[in-house]
């Protein structure tokens, strides 16, 4: 009996090394412009109905998860780590938001992929607040770990 009691230990021992191993993954997942025409880029504008095709690469060393979008106004220029620059203010930048665009949408990649070339046609909706915004880009992997990317883009008055 503790024959059968010693494997057993030895054997959930084992099991538990391999599960808390060197082959987890431990590494953020990229958001890349690399090979793809990335889209938006810092600074684009758009106006009420045009269409944003979104566009950008990402990679992991393990395993993608799922993406999200999400565009927010910069009307009080607010700054996030990630972003690259503000744009060049225009004469209506300075103004509280009335009805400022929200998006914010959850996309889900393969399972089993490491690299995806993500792409969204998002349609700028008629009646918001002209001026700056961030389209936020973040990226997670399977294991959880997260990648943010945002740019700053202009609604321009309808």
């Amino acid at each position: 009996m503790k024959r059968t009691n010693m494997a057993a230990a030895l054997l959930a021992a084992a099991l538990l090394a391999a599960a808390c191993g060197t082959d987890t993954d431990q590494e953020m997942p990229v958001i890349t412009a690399e090979g793809v025409p990335a889209q938006p880029s810092e600074c684009d504008a758009y106006a009420a109905g045009d269409t944003i095709h979104f566009c950008y690469r990402f990679t992991d060393n393990v395993e993608l998860g799922r993406y999200n979008i999400e565009v927010h106004g910069n009307h009080d220029h607010h700054t996030h780590s990630s972003a690259a620059s503000d744009c060049p203010p225009d004469d209506d930048d300075e103004h509280e938001a009335v009805d400022p665009w929200v998006f914010n949408q959850d996309y889900d990649i393969p399972a089993g992929t490491r690299d995806y070339t993500a792409r969204q046609d998002i349609v700028v909706p008629h009646g918001k607040d002209p001026g700056d915004y961030h389209f936020m880009v973040r990226l997670t992997d399977r294991a959880g770990w997260q990648q943010l990317h945002s740019i700053a883009i202009k609604l321009v008055a309808e």
